[in-house]
């Protein structure tokens, strides 16, 4: 016979299911547990009931009607209802049991004499005690419980991690690894809202029952996930959503699986065949340190300063930490601090109340308060007024801020990320900016390279424009000629990503033939005095810029070669100098 345990379940827990729990303790085998519950449980079991079960020689006298709360915490096979409001009833067990249903007619709602009424309890408590007879000894417990253990077992000994929820979003089932995982107890978690329990949530953008109500139509998803456990390590999922549909093809909610590809992830960026991240583009050497600069911080909440020149993607890097962070699903607002109305900084920064100044008809949220819950960007964050550089300070010491005004405090739960092109520790030598703010604001410093520190991403970033330009207009496809491509690389490129992105989309428009050539670029790389198409005095190579170049080219050493200027000849001499370079 199977062990397991069966929970009998009807609204008041007083007659039916009490009944049930009174003949299936006196037939169930060893090894099997037996419980009742209700969704709404009376204060005592009724006495009509003691009375009739006595007849069968049962004494539940003792019984005490009980809730689910009071439930033991163990995985339970199955589940069988009495009533036809328990079968209507969600209910949240650990084990995802089995759900078996009876109809069983409620007995106190019949009219007659004591004795009729009576006769119906009997009729009750018979037809329990036919079907608790066929379900242990026809067999029926032993065939469900045993392949509801098949199946528990089953989940619990794959590697991936499994949960399953409805489609209000009350996880029902959770595997041991999945638990693991949250570093929490199964009975825990059962009938959680699993964005409760997963923050961020597991499924980002991904989430098919965000709108509750409205129901998805999918076969399967497949997406990619980010999990920090409990003591702050970070975990790469690989997540598969599959939805569990009734007979009638109804949705009845989602199974989600979930891989751990954390070493796996590691092995990529260690081989550097990682391209981009987060919409960063990037393949140097030096951007790969910020791809793990940016998931390392991400754990915290601590203040980030990014510090880079005009066009670099500062706000892509603060994005990225956004994204990459327990907030992600909360809002990510950018303000430009430079670009802010002079006489309204502090009431776009901190919001106001009716009737603060000529002009205020209403209470008005600030920019900081709008991301709540999530992440505030403060670009050019040295162009801020020091009266208004005083307040920021506070809030960022206290976490509430003053709107314009109020006397009373609001307190906004917000992560500030800043960034500047300029040099705070200058700003503060020249009494621009505030010295106390500043060490607020750079608890953990960002430093991002110029483009012209970096050349080896050219290349990659050229075929990332121009493949966006193909997305937009499908009839369009463009290549860079070798001529054209020296002239990328030999720029100084002052205006950095942004000012590439431009002179490619530049070059597109004047280009005629599908190739781009250096008579299309701009005047200004046309006249670049660096740029010299005869033989000049060789340069100087690096092992990490011919390695860089290798890997972007395929291992095509002629176009490694013209990438770094230099001829086929001074790159071979170097690379049988460098053997490591060939492995």
């Amino acid at each position: 016979m199977a062990k397991g345990n069966i929970v009998f379940i009807c609204t008041d827990n007083s007659v039916r299911s009490q009944m049930a729990e009174g003949f299936a303790r006196a037939i169930a085998p060893d090894g099997v547990t037996v419980f009742s519950a209700g969704t709404s449980p009376a204060s005592t079991v009724h006495p009509l009931a003691i009375e009739v079960m006595k007849e069968f020689e049962i004494d539940i006298s003792g019984h005490v009607p009980k809730s689910f709360a009071d439930l033991s915490n163990d995985f339970y096979s199955i589940a069988v209802t009495l009533c036809r409001s328990a079968a209507r009833e969600t209910t949240f067990l650990p084990g995802a049991p089995a759900l078996v249903r009876w109809d069983i007619d409620d007995p106190t709602e019949s009219r007659g004499s004591s004795e009729e009424i009576k006769e119906r309890f009997r009729e009750c408590a018979r037809q329990i005690q036919a079907e608790i007879f066929d379900l242990f000894e026809l067999g029926y417990f032993e065939a469900i419980a045993g392949q509801q253990q098949n199946l528990i077992s089953l989940l619990n000994s794959v590697s991936n991690a499994t949960l399953a929820h409805n489609t209000d979003r009350k996880i029902f089932f959770i595997s041991e690894k999945a638990a693991e995982l949250i570093g929490a107890r199964p009975f825990e978690i059962i009938g959680k809202d699993c964005h409760e329990v997963f923050k961020p949530r597991l499924c980002g953008e991904n989430c098919s029952f965000c709108d509750k109500g409205i129901h998805p139509d999918f076969d399967v998803k497949h997406y990619e996930t980010v999990f920090h456990m409990p003591e702050g390590t970070r975990k790469e999922l690989g997540a598969t959503a599959i939805p569990l549909k009734n007979v009638d093809g109804t949705l009845n909610g989602i199974v989600l699986s979930l891989e751990d590809k954390t070493q796996l992830v590691s092995m990529e960026r260690q081989l550097s065949k990682q391209k981009s991240f987060r919409g960063i583009v990037g393949y140097d050497h030096q951007m790969m340190q910020i791809f793990q600069q940016i998931r390392d911080v991400a754990l915290y909440d601590y203040p980030v300063h990014i510090h880079g020149e005009t066009g670099v993607g500062k706000e892509l890097i603060a994005k990225a930490i956004h994204d990459e962070s327990s907030r992600k699903t909360g809002p990510f607002v950018p303000i430009n601090c430079g670009a802010l109305p002079e006489g309204l900084v502090e009431s776009e920064l901190f919001g106001h109340v009716k009737g603060a100044f000529s002009g205020a008809i209403r209470d008005k949220k600030g920019r900081i308060e709008m991301a709540k819950g999530g992440t505030a960007f403060l670009d050019e964050i040295a162009d801020l007024p020091k009266t208004i550089q005083v307040k920021l300070l506070r809030f960022l010491q206290e976490g509430a801020l003053e709107k314009v005004g109020s006397e009373k405090p609001t307190k906004v739960d917000v992560r500030v990320i800043s960034a500047t092109n300029k040099d705070l520790k200058e700003e503060v030598k020249k009494s621009n900016f505030r010295e106390d703010l500043y060490y607020r604001l750079c608890v953990i410093p960002f430093d991002i390279p110029p483009l012209r520190k970096r050349k080896n991403d050219i290349l990659l970033l050229c075929e990332y424009f121009l493949d966006k330009i193909h997305e937009i207009y499908k009839d369009k496809s463009f290549e860079i000629s070798g001529e054209a491509m020296s002239m990328l690389m030999d720029y100084d490129w002052p205006g950095n990503v942004r000012e590439l992105e431009n002179t490619i989309r530049f070059a597109t428009v004047r280009c005629r033939n599908g190739v781009i050539m250096p008579d299309d670029l701009p005047m200004e790389l046309q006249n670049n005095n660096t740029y010299v198409q005869q033989r000049g005095p060789t340069k100087k190579l690096d092992v990490e810029a011919v390695r860089g170049t290798l890997v972007q080219t395929g291992g095509n050493k002629a176009k490694a070669a013209r990438l770094l200027g230099v001829g086929r000849a001074t790159l071979y001499r170097f690379l049988n100098d460098h053997p490591e370079l060939n492995d």
